[in-house]
């Protein structure tokens, strides 16, 4: 009798033995993070792939390993519309209106991440005759961007200031950046709106051309409920549907390399020429006006939703027709 007690303890000794480490297999898995997973990121040459370079390196360098992170930086936004439409990248930064126009034209297929650029463009000349945005009437000002967001924000910034951008300022619009440079620097006292690190080159070259106006500034002085933007960063939805503890991911890793640019600028330039974006002297001196931020949630979707919403007012096929629903706006 005592051996059969004997051997029905060790029996269910056994069974709970057995069954805790059963327990704690489950509790393993259920803790064991998911499989890394491929994510293919697209950025345009310029401020709105500056602020991702630390991110970079540290993925190039083995430091960053939750997933497998794949960067390009295209030179144009050509390049970039066709992959993220047909899958071939998941994540881009990309100009704030194109984003709308892309959630547009694909049905809803894309959301906004985040907002990782303010406005960029300056007034800036080879004189000393403005100060004031009501300066510039009577003037003639260099500029590129007919067509699109730059025109849509300056015409927007002049009549809201009472000037008409038809008959009280001679516009004269350049088909590039270095075409406006070109003239600031052949011309005495002349006036161009740019754009970083345009700005900085051009300064670079001449000690005689000074940033007489933010046009972020003008912008925020008018008092809307809404900011002068450059750029966001977008993804497919079907990746976001799909990946969320990536896509969570990548934002923690996107946001502490923007802190970095911000807060290490000299280090933040050698990493920005190294990824071929601008040479470290002109990024140096550049990345402190280049208003790149991490912004997202409430406050990106009011301050994204404010300018697309002047967008539309100018010309509605700057944001693809209409303005993007409440969908479009990830919440984490």
């Amino acid at each position: 009798m005592k051996k059969l007690s004997i051997l029905l303890m060790t029996l269910m000794l056994g069974t709970v033995l057995m069954s805790g480490c059963g327990a704690a297999k489950n509790a393993s898995d259920a803790s064991k993070p998911s499989d890394p997973a491929d994510v293919r990121v697209i950025a345009l040459k310029g401020p709105t792939a500056m602020g991702m370079v630390a991110f970079m390196d540290q993925s190039d360098a083995g430091e960053i390993v939750d997933n497998n992170y794949h960067f390009e930086i295209a030179a144009a936004v050509d390049e970039v519309t066709p992959k993220l439409v047909q899958g071939q990248v998941d994540i881009a930064a990309v100009p704030a209106n194109l984003a709308s126009v892309l959630y547009n034209n694909t049905d809803g297929g894309v959301n906004v991440l985040a907002i990782n650029t303010l406005g960029v463009i300056y007034i800036v000349e080879s004189g000393d005759t403005v100060s004031d945005i009501r300066d510039l009437k009577g003037k003639t000002v260099y500029a590129s961007g007919k067509g699109a967001t730059p025109e849509y924000a300056l015409n927007y910034i002049l009549t809201q200031n009472g000037i008409n951008p038809e008959t009280d300022v001679n516009i004269e619009w350049k088909s590039e950046h270095t075409e406006c440079l070109a003239a600031l620097m052949a011309e005495e006292n002349a006036i161009a709106m740019l754009p970083q690190p345009f700005v900085t080159t051009a300064q670079t070259k001449s000690g005689h051309i000074r940033v007489a106006l933010d046009l972020n500034e003008e912008w925020d002085r008018l008092g809307t409920d809404s900011s002068f933007l450059t750029g966001v960063v977008v993804a497919r939805k079907e990746f976001v549907d799909t990946n969320p503890t990536a896509v969570e991911a990548f934002m923690k890793h996107y946001e502490e390399s923007v802190s970095y640019v911000n807060d290490n600028v000299e280090d933040a330039a050698a990493l920005i020429e190294k990824y071929d974006i601008v040479p470290a002297a002109v990024a140096v001196k550049a990345v402190p006006h280049c208003n790149i931020t991490f912004i997202t949630g409430d406050e990106m979707k009011q301050k994204l939703s404010g300018y697309l919403t002047v967008l539309l007012e100018q010309n509605p096929k700057s944001v693809g027709g209409s303005l993007p629903a409440d969908d479009f706006y990830y919440n984490e």
